[in-house]
């Protein structure tokens, strides 16, 4: 908006790009003040699962309303969240017996990484070493942009980040690189090994066979180094199933959840972890106890959203949606992989990515906004990684705008990258 006081997220004010106000959304599009329907292609950022305003979350939020709206949660609860922690528990799998709420992915990240060190700190062991992989992203707040590739996404704050172990993403043919390294790097007896399973998101949705997360799950189990799977963005049916983790046929000893977990309709979320890391904050002595919270910890309206997603989940077909999703988008991202500018098209469950040949593909390559405003003017959020176009829609999309994204994708392809 022209002289609004906002400092949008991800944004340089300085290009003066135009920044479109929404007035409302219903289903898989948004709707702006100069009358646009613009087809939300990523999820509104990948959180939206089952459609902006689905008419069940929607009521329970309003319902909730009605009861309580907040309530300190520290030495306080309240039934929505009783209710979602012991119908998480029910879901997921069974060694993730206990749940702590927050309000972001990035903070459910901190959290994990806080119960990893305190979880050490407290059987006494001196093991502070973390393990990321290569092009991740773990979120913005200092720890977990400290778990994430360094560059120019926190450059500046590098005086506050602590170090890590970097193990080599696990390319196509360099698959046994990062195992070795990572069983390397276990014998020096690490904390622990934070990773996004099957597909780095902001790392440019770089995708990785299920048999290496198993793989670097059983090193980690042999040389008892804990495992965290953020799951922020892949939670919630985005590679096929409910979990990325399940693919794999693995648990964590930690796992991140937010983004789907209210549908997106609201802020909240979870780090779920295993019973061995509670016992070992559980005390008479209140110097072990788990010291972290924010004011807004198991909001009971947004505890709310979320109970209604994990009804619908429960009673109507969703992984059926995602399969039909998934197999719907296949037959277009082919047509685009067979374009002369299209590299490395790919695809997880809901999730679809090509590179534009370009000669510097990073984040900050220009094409990246010359694509961005593209789809903007053909009524798309569609919102690149550099000359990385990756497609991540709610499952209530329908064909008709799925063929208004790829034709669009195909034609900024076939312009040579706008």
């Amino acid at each position: 908006m022209k002289g609004s006081p906002i400092w949008h997220p991800f944004t340089q004010h300085g290009l003066g790009e135009p920044i479109p106000l929404v007035t409302h959304a219903e289903g898989a599009a948004l709707y702006t003040e100069d009358g646009r329907r613009i087809v939300d292609a990523i999820s509104s950022w990948w959180v939206t699962t089952h459609g902006h305003r689905n008419p069940r979350i929607m009521a329970a939020i309003a319902e909730q309303a009605g009861k309580l709206d907040q309530i300190i949660f520290a030495g306080w609860t309240h039934e929505p969240a009783e209710t979602l922690a012991r119908c998480l528990i029910e879901m997921m799998p069974a060694a993730l017996s206990r749940v702590f709420f927050s309000d972001s992915g990035s903070t459910s990240v901190e959290v994990a990484l806080k119960m990893a060190l305190g979880f050490w700190a407290n059987r006494g062991e001196p093991r502070h070493r973390v393990l990321v992989m290569q092009h991740s992203y773990h979120g913005d707040t200092i720890g977990a942009m400290s778990v994430g590739a360094r560059g120019v996404f926190n450059r500046a704050y590098a005086p506050l980040l602590f170090d890590v172990g970097t193990l080599p993403f696990p390319a196509a043919g360099r698959e046994q690189d990062t195992l070795d390294e990572l069983e390397a790097a276990c014998h020096a007896r690490p904390a622990a090994l934070i990773v996004e399973p099957l597909i780095l998101g902001a790392g440019g949705m770089l995708i990785y066979p299920a048999q290496v997360l198993a793989e670097m799950r059983a090193i980690c189990a042999r040389h008892g180094v804990l495992f965290i799977a953020d799951e922020v963005m892949t939670g919630w049916g985005r590679t096929g199933t409910l979990l990325a983790c399940e693919q794999a046929g693995i648990v964590p000893d930690i796992l991140c959840l937010s983004k789907g977990l209210t549908g997106g309709a609201v802020p909240l979320a979870v780090t779920l972890a295993s019973e061995a890391i509670y016992q070992a904050h559980w005390s008479q002595d209140r110097a072990t106890m788990f010291f972290h919270s924010s004011s807004y910890t198991a909001n009971p309206i947004a505890c709310a959203a979320a109970n209604a997603n994990l009804a619908i989940w429960r009673e109507e077909p969703v992984l059926e949606r995602i399969g039909d999703l998934a197999k719907r988008q296949q037959a277009r991202l082919a047509e685009i992989a067979a374009l002369p500018a299209v590299l490395n098209a790919r695809q997880i469950g809901t999730i679809t990515a090509i590179e534009i040949v370009d000669g510097k593909g990073d984040y900050l390559s220009s094409m990246g906004p010359r694509l961005l405003a593209f789809f903007r003017d053909r009524d798309l959020l569609l919102r690149p990684l550099g000359n990385t176009v990756y497609v991540m829609p709610p499952y209530c999309i329908d064909d008709g705008d799925l063929d208004l994204i790829y034709a669009a994708i195909g034609e900024a392809c076939e312009l040579g990258a706008v």
